[in-house]
């Protein structure tokens, strides 16, 4: 199925575990654009890392402003086909915490993800950290 105004075509597998709460593959036909996100890093507009201690409200924050970065390329979160999701902790349930963050924010466009468990992220007090490649149809004129 093709997500409403998305490119990305989701695929589920029946022969593969239907208990995820992700697509196991995505597809984007031809042609089309191509953007890849550094990684949304939780800060606010003066460069602040946000909710200092708060893996929920990281990701929320990653997630607002890994859809304004996508919107300056033109796209949105429906436009994701991949996503790797970043956390500072090795406990499952930290992990769980910011993924049902992130989950919330792709509403049914669950685009294929990997979520890791991490030593360190690169700013100050940061917990959370989102990259994402998306795609979008280029339209072409007719000649």
């Amino acid at each position: 199925m093709i997500d409403q105004g998305s490119s990305v075509r989701l695929i589920r597998n029946m022969d593969l575990a239907q208990t995820v709460d992700y697509a196991y593959a995505a597809v984007a036909e031809a042609p089309v654009r191509a953007i890849w996100t550094a990684g949304a890093c939780p800060l606010d507009a003066n460069g602040e890392t946000v909710a200092i201690g708060d893996f929920a409200g990281q990701a929320r924050q990653v997630m607002i402003n890994l859809a304004a970065a996508l919107e300056s390329a033109g796209a949105s979160l429906n436009d994701i086909v991949k996503t790797t999701v970043y956390v500072a902790s090795s406990r499952q349930q930290d992990l769980v915490e910011a993924w049902n963050v992130v989950r919330e924010h792709m509403g049914d466009h669950d685009a294929p993800s990997t979520l890791l468990g991490v030593a360190a992220l690169g700013y100050h007090d940061q917990l959370v950290e989102v990259e994402a490649t998306a795609v979008i149809i280029e339209e072409h004129e007719s000649g």
